[in-house]
């Protein structure tokens, strides 16, 4: 019978080898978005605000398509998010 000491040592370890993986698969995804010639791209967005008023409605009002900067890569880097997921997502909500 597995004691409980083993079992949480297990899964502390499986859980940091998790984070690792993560953090090394971000920072060679930042590399190599860093020496890519072609790092930026554009992806047509249509946004709308919803304001919510006072008496319980919700008000929108939308903007034309605009086209939107984006990296080209698999994490959000400099402040853009990814042209793959603008490219899924077209239709940008602004809650206010």
């Amino acid at each position: 019978m597995l004691e409980f000491a083993t079992i949480k040592r297990a899964v502390l370890r499986a859980v940091g080898a998790l984070v690792l993986l993560f953090c090394v698969v971000y920072a060679g995804d930042y590399t190599f978005l860093r020496l890519r010639p072609q790092r930026f791209g554009t992806v047509t967005v249509e946004s709308h605000y919803e304001i919510h008023e006072k008496n319980g409605k919700t008000e929108y009002d939308y903007n034309p398509p605009a086209p939107t900067t984006c990296v080209t890569s698999l994490f959000p880097h400099l402040g853009y998010q990814p042209c793959w997921y603008l490219q899924r997502h077209p239709d940008q909500k602004i809650d206010i």
